[in-house]
């Protein structure tokens, strides 16, 4: 029988965007701050946070973080008003869904998907 030390825990939120709000997908340093504000929701311990704006109209932005935890990443995509976010965490006291919620608040879809993934495994 595993003993609670063998127990990894995963919980890995993950969603499609649609009809996102432009003006909000394109501001780089909105997102960048509504990433950290979800690090903060979700209970994670940032290491590490990188954003990238891609050209123009047509482009979009990405926001990486690397947290103690694992990671979330965000991308849009402008000329499809579309993003995709990933909020990954093995933190046995953090909660992703919490962090997922703050960047669809943001990106203010007229709709989503928001799927879920147990990654937890018993290690050994």
């Amino acid at each position: 029988m595993a003993s609670q030390e063998d127990f990894i825990v995963g919980k890995h939120y993950y969603a499609n965007l649609y009809d996102i709000d432009v003006k909000a997908a394109s501001d780089e340093e909105g997102l960048r701050k509504a990433v950290l504000e979800a690090v903060d929701r979700a209970k994670m311990h940032l290491v590490e946070i990188k954003s990238w704006k891609f050209g123009g109209k047509k482009g979009g932005v990405s926001v990486i973080a690397l947290v103690e935890e694992s990671h979330i990443a965000v991308h849009t995509w402008l000329e499809y008003r579309y993003a995709t976010v990933d909020v990954y965490t093995c933190g046995e006291q953090s909660d992703p869904l919490k962090g997922i919620e703050v960047i669809i608040e943001f990106l203010k879809p007229k709709n989503y998907k928001l799927m879920y993934a147990d990654r937890s495994q018993i290690s050994g």
